[in-house]
C-alpha cells in the first residue's frame, strides 16, 4: 500500500499511512449555518429516543413476567443477560444506523469524552447533550404512555443504588464502566488502527480486504461499542442498575419522577463524566502519546 510521505525536521522522510483528523475549534459558529448540524442534532434525538423505549421496554417486561404476584415465574423472562443484550444490542444497531450522520454518541458522557478529545466543538457538543436528554425524556414517556400500569409498578426503569452499596462503591462502578464504554469507542474508531489493519502480506487477499476494510467504521466500529455496553452491564446491573450513559438515567428520573431515582442521581452524572474524562486522556495522551509528542516539540523547537 502507498504510504503518505511525510518531511521531519531533519530532512529524512518517514512513513505515515493514516491522517489524524485536525482538532475541532474549541467554538464553531459557522457549525449553526449547516444542515449537516441540525440533522446530527435529529439523529441524536431519535436514536436516544429508540434506545430509551426498546430498552425500558425490556427492563419492565422482564420484571413483569418474573413477578411472582403477577403470576410470573422467577426464572422467567429473559433475565440481566437479557437485558444487558437489549442495551449491548440497541446501541450497535443505533451506532450502525447514525455513525455517518452525527458520529453515532447516543451518550452525554461519549459526547464529553470526544469533546475533551477534540474531537467536537463545544457548540456541538452542548447541543448533542440537549437533543440525547430530550431523547431519552421521549422515549421513557413512550413507555410510560403504552405500558402505565407496569411502568409505575415496576420502576419504570430508572437507575437507583441497590440495598447494600455504598455510594461510593455506586460511584467507582459507573466511573469504571464508563471508561470501558469510552475507551473502546476512542479504540474503535482510532484511524492509526484501522492503518494498521490494513497492512495485509498476502497479495491476491488485498482487494478482498480492502474492500472490507473500507466498512470498518459502518460495521466493525459498532460492534465492539455494543459488546463493551453488554459486558458493563452484566458487571453493574447488580450495583446500580448500569447507568454509564447520563441521558438513559435523566429520561427514566424525569418520567418516573419519584424519590428514590433523585436521591442518587448525581452519581449517574459525575460517575460517567469523570469515567469519560480519564478514557480519553489515557487513549490521546498515552496510548496515542499525545502528551511525548507535545513535549517532543516543545523541546525540538530552537527557538524556546
Amino acid at each position: 500500500m502507498t504510504k503518505d510521505l511525510e518531511v521531519t525536521e531533519r530532512g529524512s522522510f518517514s512513513g505515515k499511512d493514516y491522517h489524524d483528523p485536525p482538532p475541532a475549534p474549541l467554538i464553531d459558529a459557522e457549525e449553526l449555518t449547516k444542515w449537516s448540524f441540525y440533522r446530527a442534532l435529529i439523529a441524536e434525538f431519535i436514536a436516544t429516543l429508540l434506545f430509551l423505549y426498546i430498552t425500558v421496554l425490556t427492563v419492565i417486561g422482564y420484571k413483569s413476567q418474573s413477578d411472582p404476584k403477577a403470576g410470573g415465574d422467577m426464572c422467567g423472562g429473559v433475565g440481566i443477560l437479557g437485558i444487558a443484550w437489549a442495551f449491548g444490542g440497541m446501541i450497535f444497531i443505533l451506532v450502525y444506523c447514525t455513525a455517518g450522520i452525527s458520529g453515532g454518541h447516543i451518550n452525554p458522557a461519549v459526547t464529553f469524552g470526544l469533546f475533551l478529545a477534540r474531537k467536537v466543538s463545544l457548540i456541538r457538543a452542548i447541543l448533542y447533550m440537549v437533543a440525547q436528554c430530550l431523547g431519552a425524556i421521549c422515549g421513557v414517556g413512550l413507555v410510560k404512555a403504552f405500558q402505565t400500569s407496569l411502568y409505575v409498578r415496576y420502576g419504570g426503569g430508572a437507575n437507583s443504588l441497590a440495598d447494600g452499596y455504598s455510594k461510593g462503591t455506586g460511584l467507582g462502578a459507573e466511573i469504571i464502566g464508563t471508561f470501558v464504554l469510552v475507551y473502546t469507542v476512542f479504540s474503535a474508531t482510532d484511524p492509526k488502527r484501522n492503518a494498521r489493519d490494513s497492512h495485509v502480506p498476502v497479495c491476491f487477499l488485498l482487494p478482498i480486504l480492502l474492500l472490507f476494510l473500507s466498512y470498518y467504521f459502518y460495521v466493525l466500529a459498532p460492534l465492539p461499542i455494543g459488546f463493551a455496553v453488554f459486558m458493563v452491564h452484566l458487571a453493574t446491573i447488580p450495583v446500580t442498575g448500569t447507568g454509564i450513559n447520563p441521558a438513559r438515567s435523566l429520561g427514566a428520573a424525569v418520567i418516573y419522577n419519584k424519590s428514590q431515582p433523585w436521591d442518587d442521581h448525581w452519581i449517574f452524572w459525575v460517575g460517567p463524566f469523570i469515567g469519560a474524562a480519564i478514557a480519553a486522556f489515557y487513549h490521546q495522551f498515552i496510548l496515542r502519546a499525545g502528551a511525548a509528542k507535545a513535549l517532543g516539540s516543545f523541546r525540538s523547537n530552537p527557538n524556546v
